[in-house]
């Protein structure tokens, strides 16, 4: 079996039109992946694209995971199971606002690391990486029977730099590790992206955009010099959507589907998103221009399956539009998913969180501030707590290098939250205890995925805290990444106002997809049976938690929310519906 590159793509020495759509397999549970799978066929693709997120697979440096969400090789086999063939995108960075654009925390522990450059230091952290990596689906390219036919170098990297010779050090890394199949690069038709980001001597060059196809291929045309196929490696047919949003980004149906139809009369195309799936845990990104801009929870995408997995119009339109292009076959659908409303849940317990900060995490003291980076922490929150001694006013106080939003109490008590570009700001307060304790609780809102502050996401405070025209010393840290609420003790106190965690017991006769609404909550992050389910935040777009249903159980399911902002309810409720319809 082969696939070749040449004036277009070749399936077996027979030319090839790809009609891929892009899942996540690390957005989705693992149960479910067989569902999706399933229904991109019966739309008519030929072909499932992927990322790979370094991070998680990586977790901590040295230590891999390739096991539940992260069986990138399971995913795979299930794909050629079905009979789709798949292109995978290995880049260290993936940008798919996903944290850190994939890339892992621990690269900034070096403080001279330069991202994304060809610096030794970073290649050889790749090196090792591509060892492992590559060892999970190496013998599942097409060359050796399996399904796998091209593989993606770096991603967009024209709109980051311009060095070549990183683009071709992951390349020869790249086959150094097996790679056997064709190479492509993805980038932008706009500025300088495609002559920042091709290497057209070793990859094909595509491009990703959403709209204006016939005037974007007519570019990447002549970029191409001559005769090669055309490909929108990422045809956007939705968008994303940032906490603070006034409304969920959609798509109107119809421009996406000649958009589409436009493509196919001259190319192949990778859909991005044919299912968006959910930014589980804290593994949601951020952008950075004018502001921060963390995204959701839900990375629902207005994609042709909705974050839970339903058919949308969207899906019925291109598949009406790819019936054009090749027969659609038949797909039984063969996993049974219900929606279930399990309606309102009491609140059984809660605890403040300073009450039980001795049972999640151990005080670890420094001089000064240390970042969570330092403190080998990936995630998360940071609590820092230093003496300010006597009462007095306090004339200037700061954050120095704070990332990115701060709770300051003082001696338990809330005065203030610190949240992006005003978190540097001087606030003046009076101190008037006899001896007074300064906590600060630092969430890490998702390091940026995209563009120039990359190299600048060192998270918790890395500069220092000002009091009074000086900065402050000694100082305590205790590490919250929220892995261990095994430990949590509801027999202890709770306090309004501040910071704590609350307990629900919810009880089901068959476990089913539901939808957690946090109406009446401020802000912070959801569990059920452990499993971190993902930030929630009033503020919105986003008002409910998607709960697949193999994270439930017959019978009892512990749900913990841990809220930051003092804003709790009596009850939360389960919908059968996102709530974004």
């Amino acid at each position: 079996m082969s696939f070749t590159i040449q004036d277009q793509f070749y399936l077996n020495g027979e030319p090839f039109q790809i009609i891929s759509g892009a899942i996540h397999y690390f957005r989705v549970v693992p149960e479910y992946w067989q569902d999706r799978l399933e229904k991109l066929k019966a739309m008519g693709c030929n072909t499932v694209e992927t990322y790979v997120p370094w991070n998680m697979h990586e977790y901590k440096e040295g230590q891999f995971n390739f096991e539940g969400l992260y069986n990138i090789r399971q995913f795979i086999q299930t794909a050629a199971e079905l009979g789709l063939y798949v292109i995978v995108r290995p880049s260290p960075y993936i940008c798919a606002e996903w944290e850190f654009g994939g890339l892992p925390y621990w690269l900034l522990k070096d403080p001279t690391m330069k991202l994304r450059f060809s610096y030794q230091p970073f290649l050889d952290k790749i090196d090792a990486y591509f060892k492992q990596l590559f060892a999970q689906f190496t013998d599942l390219q097409i060359n050796y029977g399996g399904p796998i036919i091209m593989m993606q170098v770096e991603n967009e990297y024209g709109g980051y730099a311009n060095d070549q010779a990183y683009l071709r050090a992951l390349a020869d890394m790249m086959r150094k590790h097996g790679a056997v199949v064709p190479f492509v690069t993805s980038d932008g038709p706009w500025h300088d992206m495609l002559d920042n980001g091709s290497i057209q001597d070793v990859a094909l060059a595509t491009i990703n955009c959403g709209s204006n196809i016939k005037e974007q291929f007519e570019r990447l045309r002549q970029f191409h010099g001559h005769k090669k196929p055309l490909m929108v490696m990422e045809f956007w047919i939705g968008w994303f959507d940032a906490w603070g949003d006034k409304e969920h980004h959609t798509r109107d149906i119809r421009s996406a589907a000649i958009e589409l139809d436009h493509t196919l009369q001259e190319g192949s195309v990778n859909i991005y998103m044919f299912h968006g799936g959910t930014n589980f845990a804290f593994t949601s990104g951020a952008n950075y221009y004018e502001r921060l801009a963390p995204d959701t929870t839900s990375y629902d995408y207005d994609a042709l399956l909705s974050e839970s997995g339903e058919i949308t119009p969207k899906y019925k339109a291109f598949q009406e539009v790819i019936a054009r292009y090749t027969d659609l076959p038949d797909v039984p659908f063969s996993t049974k998913i219900i929606k279930k409303a399990y309606g309102k849940v009491a609140l059984k317990d809660k605890v403040s969180l300073f009450n039980v900060l001795d049972l999640l995490a151990e005080p670890i003291r420094s001089a000064y501030p240390l970042t969570m980076e330092e403190l080998d922490q990936p995630f998360g929150y940071i609590l820092y707590k230093s003496q300010l001694g006597k009462g007095r006013k306090i004339e200037d106080f700061r954050l120095i290098q704070c990332m990115d939003r701060a709770h300051v109490f003082i001696n338990e008590e809330h005065m203030f939250t610190k949240y992006d570009r005003d978190i540097e700001d001087k606030e003046v307060f009076e101190l008037t205890a006899a001896e007074n304790e300064l906590t600060i609780l630092v969430e890490n809102m998702g390091r940026v995925n995209y563009s120039v502050k990359m190299n600048n996401q060192h998270k918790g405070i890395k500069g220092g805290v000002i009091v009074n025209g000086a900065f402050q010393s000694d100082w305590e840290h205790y590490n919250l990444p929220l892995d261990n609420l095994e430990k949590l003790d509801f027999s202890r106190a709770y306090r309004e106002g501040v910071p704590a965690f609350y307990r629900f017991v919810l009880e089901v006769d068959e476990a089913g997809d539901t939808f957690l609404d946090f109406s009446g909550w401020g802000k912070g992050v959801a569990f059920i049976n452990g499993f971190n389910l993902g930030r929630f935040w009033e503020i919105g777009p986003q008002k409910r938690l998607y709960v697949p249903a193999p994270l439930l159980k017959k019978g009892i399911n512990e749900v913990i929310l841990f809220e930051t902002e003092g804003k709790a309810s009596d009850s939360i409720s389960f919908a059968s519906t996102s709530g974004l319809e």
